[in-house]
């Protein structure tokens, strides 16, 4: 298992020193860039729409509180999907429990293109990602579909890599058997 290789955009680094700073306009910038993929994240946690809408907007309450004191602008990806995992928590223990019947849709995760078999198999996967237990599901979305390391997963989770790797591994083995059982359908 290896850790993705993540250097810092510095176009990203720039943004969050122009927020400091006090530009409105390039916090505005940060949210165009980084509101898809942080509402893909809450999407996959919470299975539903509305919720995750809800939640992105808490995060970015957050980040805009908080912007100020980041001091190293280089982990602002890693920082906002922490933020992403404390708000989800946060509004976790509040309810007690998350709404189950409303799942992603696999279309989401699925290119336009490519052929039939390729769309069927990743309609499968993204159906056996729902499918996980909440834990394991969380380290496959920030490992796989946001691409951060082992070791910001770990600072985001707040457990060590070695966490993540069991759990990555979990998340993985769970699939598989998913896959092979044919329960994805």
């Amino acid at each position: 298992m290896h850790d993705h290789v993540h250097r810092p955009d510095p176009a990203d680094t720039l943004l969050v020193v122009r927020c400091q700073l006090g530009e409105r306009e390039a916090f505005d910038a940060l949210v165009r860039r980084w509101s898809t993929p942080l509402h893909r994240y809450a999407m996959q946690l919470a299975q539903d729409s509305e919720l995750a809408r809800d939640l992105v907007q808490d995060v970015w309450l957050r980040v805009l509180r908080g912007i100020g004191g980041l001091r190293e602008p280089t982990h602002v990806r890693a920082w906002m999907f922490g933020i992403a995992h404390r708000t989800f928590a946060d509004r976790l223990r509040a309810r007690y429990a998350m709404p189950i019947d409303h799942a992603v849709q696999p279309e989401t995760l699925v290119a336009d293109d490519g052929d039939v078999e390729d769309q069927a198999l990743m309609r499968m996967l993204a159906d056996g990602v729902d499918a996980l237990p909440l834990i394991e599901r969380e380290v496959v979305v920030l490992f796989h579909f946001e691409e951060l390391s082992l070791s910001d997963i770990a600072g985001v989770l707040a457990i060590p890599v070695g966490t993540v790797k069991s759990r990555l591994f979990r998340a993985r083995a769970l699939l598989r058997q998913r896959l092979t059982r044919g329960d994805c359908a």
